[in-house]
């Protein structure tokens, strides 16, 4: 993986993040698509929108399908016929919502499947062959996500454990990293089919771009490591010198959008950018209302990742040039006009407010397609229309109400 910076407006900044599946443009948003799907959206549509890279979720996919099954045909890649890139977390903030599931020990964390119950154990070590068996472009350190609120000792014995994970996550991951089932990424007589069709998905959208459809069988992954700490500003210090120290490509800040104010997210995220390396991504893991990701792009932050579009769509929550909108609310049962008169995605170009209404009041499904569309719009046009600012030389700003984005 390659990381170049092209522009600077502060702290902001503008770069594109090279990885085996093709170029990414940061800062960027990553949609969540938790069981190797972003709910309600095909892949094409998501190609269609602009979606650089997609992230997955490694607790969730190795309960089901299970990991050696998405190894077998392909990896995420191929499994969900997806041609560009891709990142997985290590699956320890799911291990660490399941609260009353889970046991955690130096080796690593026990824990029960809340699907039927299942024992099952993860450590550094497993976390890094789970992911290296999904082969996501961008893979996690396996850590431990320390809770809200938590005392002085518990932020600093999990902050030490996340080091450790940290160094043991690096190790195998070194040891092992050519085992990525880009090994089989070919075309021919004798391919697999999953790489026969994801090369028909994925070959005429990237030649275009001037990429090739898949990354050569050298390429590897990259692990990114993951500052802990809690709240407590000396400690995210020392753990992101300490992270730094082991040595990673990129650096996620984690352990945020546990239930802290947000006020405190952000005191944390500024005081840890300043000691993470200028030349490496950095991934702020779990946060993003429309003016969060506004506002820690002008703080530097590369890589953003949030469910709030999807999930918010779900429940017919839409975001709008002039704010949110409840689509499920009465007074748009008769409303001609489009959910966002300046937004030009599909659904906004197309459909009334009157009908999104009543797909919604209808519980049909296509009401979560088309609100997913257009909440994953109004978030990709939000990210164009930063970078752009950052481009010019100014910081950007949150555009709501009134104010108009530029059609870019």
């Amino acid at each position: 993986m390659q990381f170049q910076i092209e522009a600077t407006s502060g702290p902001a900044r503008t770069g594109k993040l090279i990885t085996p599946h093709g170029e990414i443009e940061t800062p960027v948003f990553m949609p969540v698509g938790t069981l190797a799907t972003v709910k309600g959206v095909p892949q094409d549509v998501l190609e269609e929108l602009g979606v650089q890279i997609l992230l997955g979720n490694t607790y969730h996919l190795y309960l089901r399908p299970g990991v050696e099954q998405v190894r077998k045909l392909g990896g995420l890649h191929g499994f969900m016929s997806w041609p560009r890139a891709i990142l997985t977390d290590s699956g320890g903030f799911q291990v660490f919502s399941l609260n009353e599931l889970r046991k955690v020990k130096e080796e690593g964390v026990t824990f029960r499947s809340h699907l039927d119950g299942s024992a099952h154990f993860f450590s550094p070590e497993s976390a890094m062959e789970a992911q290296i068996g999904l082969g996501a472009d961008i893979i996690m350190a396996f850590d431990e996500c320390t809770e809200y609120p938590a005392d002085a000792t518990r932020m600093r014995e999990s902050m030490e454990l996340t080091l450790r994970w940290a160094a043991r996550s690096k190790k195998h991951f070194e040891e092992h990293k050519h085992e990525v089932p880009w090994q089989q990424n070919h075309v021919g007589p004798d391919a697999p089919v999953w790489a026969r069709k994801l090369q028909l998905a994925g070959a005429a959208a990237l030649r275009s771009a001037g990429q090739v459809w898949a990354p050569a069988p050298t390429q590897t992954q990259a692990l990114f490591g993951i500052v802990q700490g809690g709240m407590d500003l000396a400690l995210r210090k020392e753990s992101a010198e300490r992270t730094v120290e082991i040595g990673f490509p990129g650096y996620a800040i984690g352990g945020l959008s546990v239930g802290e104010p947000r006020h405190l997210t952000r005191e944390v995220v500024e005081a840890t950018i300043e000691h993470l390396p200028a030349d490496k991504p950095r991934y702020l893991m779990g946060v993003g209302t429309p003016e969060e990701i506004v506002e820690y792009s002008n703080l530097g932050i590369d890589m953003m990742d949030c469910v709030l579009p999807t999930r918010a769509a779900r429940h017919g929550l839409l975001f709008t040039s002039e704010g949110k909108v409840s689509i499920k609310q009465a007074r748009y049962a008769s409303d001609e006009g489009p959910l966002d008169a300046k937004c030009h995605c599909r659904v906004c170009t197309r459909y009334s407010r009157a009908y999104l209404r009543h797909l919604y009041a209808s519980n049909e499904v296509l009401a979560q397609v088309l609100n997913t569309v257009h909440n994953l719009t109004y978030y990709l046009d939000e990210m164009r229309t930063v970078r752009h600012s950052i481009e010019l030389g100014k910081r950007a700003s949150f555009l709501s109400g009134d104010s108009p984005k530029p059609n870019l």
